[in-house]
């Protein structure tokens, strides 16, 4: 791809991410993420709980928050964990703590879903109420599963790593970089599998997987650079001991708006890229065009309020108009020919 194309790949980004107001939407989700975090967590860690133990589970799960997100904010998601989850006693107490678990974990993914839809100008159907919040909440939780299992994959990717390198160190002496190398690699397909999943499955659009990986990759590099940048920002700013108590709060709130930020902004690139150079998104079976967002940009735009089959009848008429122009300027050629 040439260096203008790539150009103007970015500034249309940059447009759509300004006319979306996605910074709002960013900040928005995490206020949601905020409350919906450690029920998330939660459940995930009991998922992955079923094949390896609790204890292995947060270990992981604690080794990951760390390489992603850093030690402090690490920290902080795990006090908020610990102080969520807080075993009850008797039957009725149980199932209220755990619908109020799975209710708190899907409301930022049924959040970002409705983020994702304004960005890429669809929306359900509004005959389909009751039905759209069902969906939005399995989807939800099936998200959740899927984090759970790929923290499960990490965790036996790292056991497989670690027993690899100790049974080479035995034979060689193998530079440390190459396995934390290896870790890194590993942590950013982790990352690009669960933003991929995140961009295919929530919204209410069709997306080919090939621009899903495009822009989830894209996404990834940035979450990884940004993480980097916010790390070193923190690092050799004051905001933690300026908040005082609060600071550890402070801290984890800027981590995740930053995530949400990239998230979306993710969702903007793989827009655009796909009605430049893949398939156009479209609305699902479900949902409706708005007539907002980037999808309102793009190179094949429908009035929403036309049916398909009413658009499908006006391009067939279109495409006769234009055969038939064609045929009278050919006949009249051959008329002044004769001529």
């Amino acid at each position: 791809m040439k260096l203008y194309a790539i150009w103007r790949l970015l500034k249309e980004t940059f447009v759509q991410w300004r006319q979306d107001r996605v910074p709002i939407l960013a900040a928005a989700l995490a206020y949601y993420m905020v409350f919906s975090l450690a029920p998330t967590l939660i459940i995930a860690v009991a998922v992955a709980s079923f094949a390896i133990g609790k204890e292995a589970a947060q270990e992981q799960l604690a080794i990951q928050l760390q390489q992603f997100i850093g030690s402090e904010a690490a920290q902080s998601i795990q006090t908020l964990i610990r102080e969520r989850y807080q075993p009850q006693s008797g039957l009725m107490a149980t199932v209220v703590a755990i619908a109020t678990l799975f209710f708190g974990a899907t409301t930022v993914f049924a959040q970002l879903k409705v983020a994702l839809n304004i960005i890429w100008g669809v929306t359900p159907k509004p005959e389909r109420g009751f039905l759209n919040f069902l969906m939005a909440r399995v989807l939800s939780v099936l998200m959740i599963i899927a984090i759970g299992f790929l923290l499960l994959v990490s965790l036996v990717f790292s056991s497989v790593l670690a027993g690899v390198s100790e049974w080479l160190d035995q034979w060689m002496d193998t530079p440390a970089n190459v396995w934390r190398s290896t870790e890194l690699l590993v942590s950013f397909i982790v990352v690009t599998l669960l933003f991929g999943a995140i961009y295919k499955i929530l919204p209410d659009a069709k997306v080919s997987w090939a621009d899903v990986w495009v822009g989830s990759t894209l996404t990834s590099i940035l979450f990884t650079l940004g993480k980097w940048g916010i790390s070193l920002y923190l690092g050799h700013s004051s905001v933690k001991s300026f908040y005082g108590a609060a600071g550890s709060f402070v801290v984890l709130l800027l981590w995740i708006f930053f995530t949400a930020q990239i998230l979306l902004i993710g969702a903007e690139f793989t827009q655009v890229w796909a009605n430049r150079y893949g398939t156009t998104i479209r609305p699902r079976r479900h949902a409706i065009h708005t007539g907002e967002g980037s999808w309102s940009h793009s190179k094949t735009f429908h009035s929403p309020s036309e049916p398909l089959e009413q658009q499908r009848k006006k391009r067939k008429r279109i495409v006769q108009l234009k055969k038939f122009i064609r045929r009278v300027e050919h006949s009249l050629h051959h008329q002044d020919d004769q001529v």
